[in-house]
């Protein structure tokens, strides 16, 4: 058992492209686990622009090389960007940062075609902070024939044990991320093993068909409280026909946001639009709750992160459409003294240390790869 104590920064920018979460935790990469602190730095309206238009061209591999000195030039722009955030961090802690988990900005992800691509220059941000840099964590992990995502399941399950501790919440514990894409984890067992002991996938669209819909249609960027789609009327006919248009039939493939849009919904008004694109996004994450509660013969309790609990139509909308599952409850985890904003980004300072360690952090039961897989590349470029 690995004792050493590792300082990390974990920085997490997600499909909102709006900002990149920072947390500062301290872990042994295993059973130990301290926060410290959280923090949101916001991108400025036109680089946060140029992210979603330089998103939007990228539709194959051969968008990749197209763009390829657009890529380059909004890549270091980035990395920059996340420099800055480090170094602030730093000035407010006294003691030595040992990694930085450094995620980046996804642009493009196909694991069919074992391509995915951040942006972020994990060489160039080394050498300007002048710490060991962890980077492009998904990459090995499609190589052994996973999907790259999602990777917080690890840590959910380091997470589940102190909840269960304090709280006396028993297993099975679930976990509700409901960010772009809204993926799920179940915690079978307090020491299982890590192998057998966690399930998770891709569930379907979170945030991303609402917020679309939101900045399409309005000059906001999401549906503050869900009063938007609360306000508005659903159209049940269409609905029900994106519903039967996007049939999941298996829950072994990630998804993208590219991988939804919101046409099902063109010609409602914009309360009504907002009203059915949340329900379809509340009805595919009921069905993946439903997947993942195969076995009801345990009471279980998901708890819900990302930005998407926020949301108080659209998790009542999750609870309405998961009513017949009698066996389950569903909770935000901030109520457990956990901020639902920073859990990717703590996870990603913890798979920094993992990945530093030789530890895996994706499992076949996680991503679908063929055996536990190491993930991040580790640089010292100073």
């Amino acid at each position: 058992m690995n004792n050493k104590i590792f300082t990390a920064i974990g920085l997490m920018s997600g499909t909102s492209m709006d900002g990149v979460d920072a947390s500062l935790i301290r872990s042994n990469g295993i059973d130990k686990f301290t926060k410290i602190l959280n923090e949101y730095h916001e991108y400025d309206i036109n680089l946060h622009q140029r992210l979603i238009g330089l998103r939007n061209l990228i539709l194959n591999f051969e968008d990749l090389e197209k763009y390829s000195s657009t890529i380059h030039k909004i890549e270091r722009e980035i990395t920059i960007f996340h420099c800055k955030i480090i170094d602030q961090i730093s000035l407010k802690y006294d003691d030595k940062i040992d990694l930085i988990g450094f995620h980046g900005q996804t642009i493009y992800h196909n694991p069919e075609k074992k391509i995915t691509k951040q942006l972020g220059d994990g060489k160039l941000l080394s050498q300007l902070v002048k710490k060991k840099v962890i980077f492009d964590f998904r990459q090995k992990d499609i190589k052994n024939n996973g999907q790259g995502a999602p990777l917080t399941p690890i840590f959910h399950n380091l997470v589940s044990k102190y909840i269960n501790k304090k709280n006396q919440i028993q297993f099975p514990i679930g976990f509700i991320n409901i960010g772009g894409i809204s993926n799920i984890t179940k915690v079978l067992e307090a020491n299982g093993n890590i192998e057998e002991n966690i399930e998770a996938f891709d569930s379907g669209p979170g945030n991303c068909l609402i917020d679309e819909w939101i900045r399409i249609n309005s000059k906001k960027k999401f549906d503050n409280d869900g009063l938007i789609a609360q306000s508005g009327k659903i159209d049940q006919l269409i609905l029900n026909q994106a519903i039967d248009n996007f049939e999941i039939q298996s829950y072994d493939k990630s998804l993208d946001i590219k991988n939804f849009d919101t046409s099902f919904a063109r010609g409602l008004s914009f309360e009504d639009g907002c009203a059915t694109i949340t329900n379809f996004t509340a009805y595919l994450i009921a069905k993946g709750i439903e997947y993942s509660n195969k076995d009801k013969s345990k009471n279980i309790k998901y708890l819900i992160c990302g930005g998407g609990r926020k949301n108080i139509f659209l998790i009542n909308c999750i609870k309405k459409y998961s009513s017949n599952q009698t066996n389950i409850s569903l909770d935000i985890i901030d109520n457990y003294e956990y901020d639902g904003d920073y859990i990717e980004s703590q996870a990603f300072g913890y798979l920094a240390i993992r990945s530093f360690l030789n530890l895996p952090i994706s499992f076949p039961k996680t991503t679908g790869c063929d055996k536990p897989t190491v993930g991040g590349k580790i640089v010292e470029n100073f």
